[in-house]
């Protein structure tokens, strides 16, 4: 079979065509919010917020009405639970996010079992890319272009949120109001990507484009449109493998990034693996780079 039938004998299938547009939103629009996340240290809160809107999207299959609405108001509800836990004790950020999003992922396992003819957990969990309707491909295309274009209006003052939020609010920027529409926005995300790979795999493409790209340069403008060429060709390839390995869509879309991020983790220049070792080599210093202070045992208490 020769390259141009590989590629085109899929595209015979309307459950892989939508497939593939629900995929490649859900890429894009995740991979530009991912590089926020990523610089911003919020990984967890992606986690957290995917894991919260699980009895949302379960309460919304019981009551009949579009899952994303639930998504979306559970996902909202766990940042304010979040804020407001933290707000009145004296617990670390993560742990807040720890408690409130377990919590939240328990029930809305509770909810699931407790309805186990109504709602099919591992479609929940998992994604089934494969059997969204047209109208659920609208509705992507809808909530991914309006996340995407509001990231990209507000690019200038998210990035110095980012890089220096103490300068943003110095500006005049409103820094608290920034954190709550990047937020927003990434419960949004979370309901676009839940078509695409489902709940827990929703994580890996909220955190692996910005983390592939940061390993590639240190230019912002450059690392939103490595995220996006990456993951799309990633999230792509992935649709391919599972047609012809017959494997669950949304762990092939996870894997090939995963894979992408390996590889230029080894490969990719100035940080990857290989090239470090080169350059060591080429200076004359030892392959294994000084032990950290950690190692030795300076920075132990006593």
């Amino acid at each position: 079979m020769d390259l141009l039938a590989l590629l085109t004998e899929p595209l015979q299938y309307g459950f892989l065509t939508r497939a593939l547009a629900i995929t490649v939103a859900a890429a894009v629009v995740s991979a530009v919010l991912s590089c926020w996340l990523i610089l911003m240290g919020w990984s967890l809160m992606g986690d957290a917020v995917s894991h919260a809107v699980l009895p949302g999207v379960a309460l919304a299959y019981i009551i009949g009405i579009p899952f994303s609405i639930g998504a979306f108001v559970f996902g909202m509800g766990a940042v304010a639970l979040i804020g407001v836990v933290r707000s009145t004790t004296k617990l670390k950020a993560d742990t807040v996010i720890g408690v409130v999003f377990t919590a939240l992922f328990a029930a809305g396992l509770a909810i699931v079992s407790a309805t186990p003819s109504q709602i099919d957990l591992m479609h929940i969990l998992f994604g089934n890319v494969l059997g969204v309707s047209s109208a659920e491909v609208w509705q992507v295309l809808v909530l991914g272009a309006l996340t995407l274009g509001v990231l990209l209006f507000k690019r200038r003052d998210l990035t110095l949120l980012a890089f220096d939020r103490t300068h943003a609010h110095v500006i005049g920027l409103n820094t608290r109001l920034l954190s709550g529409l990047l937020l927003g926005l990434l419960a949004l995300t979370v309901v676009v990507g839940l078509q695409a790979v489902g709940i827990i795999l929703v994580v890996a493409m909220l955190i692996t484009p910005g983390a592939t790209a940061f390993l590639l340069t240190r230019s912002f403008d450059r690392m939103l449109v490595i995220a996006v060429v990456l993951t799309v060709t990633a999230s792509v390839a992935g649709i391919y493998a599972s047609y012809y390995l017959d494997i669950s869509t949304g762990a092939s879309v996870v894997l090939c990034q995963a894979v992408v991020f390996a590889v230029v983790d080894l490969f990719g220049r100035p940080a990857g693996v290989v090239w470090q070792a080169r350059r060591r080599r080429r200076s004359g210093a030892p392959t294994r780079g000084p032990a950290r202070p950690a190692d030795t045992g300076a920075d132990t208490p006593a």
